[in-house]
């Protein structure tokens, strides 16, 4: 499964000497990892990056902000995004933190099978007051476990990817010349220095962790680019749902359903596209406030969706005819999956 927030990161502390640490050291070393993962296509082009710059008695002073940054194939070279933000925030000084973040796509295997995630893992470089470097890896999915985050055992694909990720360690604390602090342990694993604890062993720490936390969360990102409603569909159900993938250029950003009772309709982001299928669904559910304004049904919505005209930045209903699943549980799984 894929999430929102971390499954599991590693935290490694480089004390500073000589000159003291600097924007453009903390852009090498982030580039760097980002090549290591991209070795083991735990990272794939392309990479995004931001950069900030604060006061580190007062982070309210926030001097540099840049984000959405392309990560091109040689970042560092004079004149890309990345080279250019680097360069300004060297030009800073005083005690400083110098965060730099790169959100990296990559690529998780299932029987063989290359599945893209949009945010696979994260790397952040902190630099603090010149004197102290902090590197943080985070990963946003479950395929580095013997069991997935909703209680499923899944040896084959633990073996196909649990290796990659122990390799990528290893080479980064190589790098950096120290091993990793694993984070603590979380709702959904625990990390060790060379990857996951086995949740066969003493359990997992909450029944389906990702049907418990990852919906909630899911929700709530969605519907905080909303204005507040009076009325609209209750987006719960027990029955069965109907539902079409919104399909932009080759990818599936979401799913939008109703219940074949008729009592719900919602969205559901498939978690692995990234900020696009929260941005593009926030757009599908003010759709469905309106058909719900018109007083259509669930399902005369879903179907008054399809005549809709086309809006291609929050993509599109290709099909002619609505997919069912047995339960909006199952839709939901498919939308955390792939």
């Amino acid at each position: 499964m894929i999430t929102t927030d971390p499954i599991g990161d590693w935290t490694w502390e480089i004390a500073s000497s000589g000159d003291g640490a600097t924007a453009a050291g903390a852009a090498e070393t982030a580039v760097s990892i980002w090549g290591i993962l991209a070795k083991h296509e735990l990272a794939v082009p392309a990479g995004e990056a931001s950069i900030s710059v604060r006061s580190v008695n007062d982070m309210r002073n926030v001097h540099l902000d840049m984000s959405g940054l392309i990560l091109e194939a040689d970042p560092l070279r004079p004149g890309t995004a990345v080279s250019g933000a680097v360069e300004q925030a060297g030009t800073l000084k005083g005690d400083l933190l110098v965060s730099l973040r790169i959100r990296c796509p990559g690529i998780w295997l299932e029987s063989g099978v290359k599945h893209r995630a949009e945010q696979l893992f994260a790397i952040q470089v902190d630099v603090w007051k010149s004197s102290l470097t902090v590197v943080t890896l985070e990963t946003y999915s479950d395929a580095w476990l013997t069991m997935d985050t909703r209680e499923r055992e899944q040896a084959a694909v633990h073996a196909e990817n649990a290796p990659r990720l122990t390799a990528a360690l290893v080479e980064v604390s190589a790098l950096l010349g120290s091993n990793p602090e694993p984070g603590d342990p979380n709702r959904h694993a625990t990390p060790t220095e060379a990857g996951f604890e086995d949740p066969r062993t003493e359990g997992p720490a909450y029944s389906d962790s990702w049907g418990t936390f990852e919906i909630a969360a899911r929700s709530r990102r969605l519907r905080s680019g909303l204005p507040p409603a009076e009325d609209e569909y209750p987006e719960t159900t027990d029955s069965p749902v109907r539902y079409f993938a919104i399909q932009r250029e080759t990818q599936t950003l979401g799913y939008v359903w109703a219940s074949v009772n008729n009592d719900a309709a919602g969205y559901e982001p498939r978690t692995a596209a990234g900020d696009a299928a929260f941005k593009a669904g926030t757009q599908w559910l003010l759709l469905l406030r309106n058909a719900h304004n018109q007083g259509l049904t669930p399902l005369k919505a879903l179907e008054w969706l399809t005549r809709v005209p086309p809006r291609p930045e929050i993509g599109s209903i290709d099909e002619d005819a609505p997919e069912e699943s047995p339960s909006l549980d199952d839709l939901e799984d498919l939308s955390g999956r792939y």
